[in-house]
């Protein structure tokens, strides 16, 4: 069964910058949307970005300008560049597989139980 592994993440100061990994085994991601989740103490999940199958991308309107999401089918792997880091992008960063429509970007965040969730990778921006 798929699994995937995020890192890439850390500490950064606002305005700097991170590249976040989110690589594949056990499948492929050719035929499927990855995207990118985040959650900051205290408040619930969220979408931050998405790519299609066909390489079509999301981003959510307090990203869209700084983050860059891309995917390498031969590395099995998915990115997210993320430039001009504030403190309000602080959360644990955790990417998954969009399943509401093969191959295509959704509005919808999985639950908890999702089994796709993995342990994700921390960003903290502040100075």
């Amino acid at each position: 069964q798929l699994q995937l592994v995020e890192s890439g993440g850390g500490s950064v100061q606002p305005g700097g910058s991170l590249r976040l990994s989110c690589a594949a085994s056990g499948d492929t991601l050719d035929y499927y949307a990855i995207g990118w989740f985040r959650q900051a103490p205290g408040k619930e999940r969220e979408g931050v970005s998405c790519i299609s199958s066909d390489g079509t991308t999301y981003y959510t309107d307090s990203v869209k300008g700084r983050f860059t999401i891309s995917r390498d089918n031969a590395k099995n792997t998915v990115y997210l560049q993320m430039n001009s880091l504030k403190p309000e992008d602080t959360a644990v960063y955790y990417c998954a597989p969009d399943q509401a429509v093969l191959g295509y970007c959704s509005d919808y965040v999985p639950p908890d139980d999702y089994p796709y969730w993995a342990q994700g990778t921390q960003v903290t921006v502040s100075s």
